[in-house]
């Protein structure tokens, strides 16, 4: 329940329902679902900007995972931490952040993981003024997204493209930003707004 509020943009609610899940998991004494609970938590604490919470949470998950052994678990973890690490201004860190996720996925094979993963190294190299390799990481999540299926991702990657093309083919930027418009606006996530926003930034 918790992710999906999470990812429909019910933010406090996502909250409310880690809060509620958290406690049970301890009790139950099950590791892997407390850390689980933790790095999914984590995501909603940054998308609410309390990142001081949030990187106790994705620590603390991160802590857990490498206890149990689980790789998998290692890799969301550290995913979320270069986002944070992103969100916070350290561009440095979220870049280790992420390359080590990124490594992780592909050692385990798990592509759904990676294209997440490259979409967010794709929006930290906007950060940093590097377009060319946003697109380029992009590109990737976006073959990868569409071939398994995953709307979200794939919007993250189109997003990523149109973005990087702003300062160079206004008219394929909009042309990427409007197929992840409709992408946003059909599966019903908050992002869309922010495209939207984007779109009229820049009169397209």
């Amino acid at each position: 329940l918790g992710l999906v509020q999470w990812l429909t943009g019910a933010y406090q609610a996502a909250l409310a329902s880690y809060d509620e899940a958290l406690p049970l998991t301890r009790r139950l004494g099950s590791q892997f679902d407390e850390a689980d609970a933790l790095c999914e938590r984590g995501a909603a604490l940054r998308l609410i900007g309390d990142y001081p919470a949030a990187f106790a949470d994705e620590q603390q998950a991160l802590d857990l995972f490498r206890q149990l052994g689980d790789r998998l678990g290692q890799a969301w973890a550290l995913d979320e931490l270069g986002l944070l690490h992103q969100a916070t201004g350290d561009y440095p860190a979220a870049a280790a952040s992420s390359a080590a996720a990124i490594e992780l996925f592909r050692d385990l094979g798990d592509r759904s993981g990676l294209a997440k993963a490259l979409n967010s190294l794709g929006e930290l190299s906007l950060c940093t003024s590097a377009p060319g390799e946003a697109a380029r990481h992009c590109g990737q999540a976006l073959a990868i997204s569409r071939e398994l299926g995953t709307p979200h991702e794939e919007a993250r990657a189109l997003e990523g493209i149109g973005r990087s093309l702003l300062g160079r083919d206004p008219a394929e930027a909009a042309a990427q930003l409007r197929q992840a418009l409709a992408i946003y606006q059909r599966i019903g996530v908050p992002d869309a707004r922010r495209v939207q926003d984007t779109l009229t930034e820049h009169e397209l």
